[in-house]
């Protein structure tokens, strides 16, 4: 057995085990979700904590690409030794998106299984008749009206997608970085609306309850978390030695006087 079918499988059995204790495939979803949420919580602060301190860090960075945009080996170099000074990781932020994705995906593998499993429909009570189906299925088969539900799943998604994207652009002073973060925002909102028009409800579910648990931390704990980390990071900025680029001139040759 391959890791992605482990990982396959222990998904199917953690839900399998959930919906043994509360009967119903839909909450046990979300029951999924909020554990997942828990577990990467930790993680999630110290991501905050990473990007604060890169926000922090970014006009220094910037200085130095400058200074270095045509020696691309030292300027390597100069960034390697900036991150270590500083005791930065530029990758620190994306191990929390990194480990929700194959829940994401091994979730749409065992969705489709559910109904197996459980001897019949997998239904969110009588909120979502079946949640191995998404819009563009229950359309082809019952229509519009019949879908209803599976739309607003659907949209729900893609504007889920956009909501904590405007939330971080607020913290920009930049006016210009505020439009192309919109801009992107939207443009990733519609296209995520177009992805999940063909996936399972149960996986739209599992992410809009996500994406909710994510806006709220956002605004209970994120901000805190980001603005005591830009303090520090900027403290410790201060704290530092300031470091002089001292250009050395060769002295010219005097000449010798004719004996």
């Amino acid at each position: 057995m391959g890791l992605w079918d482990a990982i396959v499988g222990l998904i199917q059995n953690i839900l399998t085990g959930i919906y043994g204790f509360c009967g119903d495939w839909g909450l046990s979803i979300i029951i999924l979700t909020l554990i997942v949420r828990l577990l990467i919580m930790p993680l999630m602060t110290r991501s905050t904590r990473s990007s604060a301190k890169m926000q922090v860090l970014q006009p220094k960075m910037q200085e130095l690409q400058e200074r270095y945009a045509n020696d691309p080996e030292t300027l390597q170099k100069e960034m390697s030794k900036f991150y270590a000074e500083n005791k930065f990781n530029p990758l620190g932020g994306c191990l929390p998106v990194i480990l929700q994705m194959p829940i994401f995906f091994a979730l749409f593998t065992v969705i489709r299984n559910v109904g197996a499993l459980s001897g019949g429909t997998a239904s969110f009570y009588n909120i979502i008749p079946d949640l191995t189906v998404g819009p563009a299925q229950v359309i082809a088969a019952s229509g519009i009206p019949a879908a209803a539900v599976y739309i607003f799943l659907d949209l729900l998604f893609g504007g889920l997608t956009l909501v904590p994207l405007l939330l971080n652009t607020q913290a920009s002073a930049d006016p210009q970085q505020q439009r192309t973060s919109r801009i992107m925002g939207i443009v990733m909102a519609v296209w995520m609306v177009w992805i999940g028009w063909s996936l399972p409800s149960g996986v739209l579910l599992y992410y809009n309850t996500s994406a909710l648990w994510q806006v709220a931390q956002q605004q209970l704990i994120t901000k805190r978390v980001m603005d005591e980390a830009k303090a520090k990071a900027e403290a410790e900025m201060e704290n530092r030695p300031v470091e002089i680029d001292v250009v050395r001139k060769d002295r010219k040759k005097r000449p010798r006087k004719k004996a």
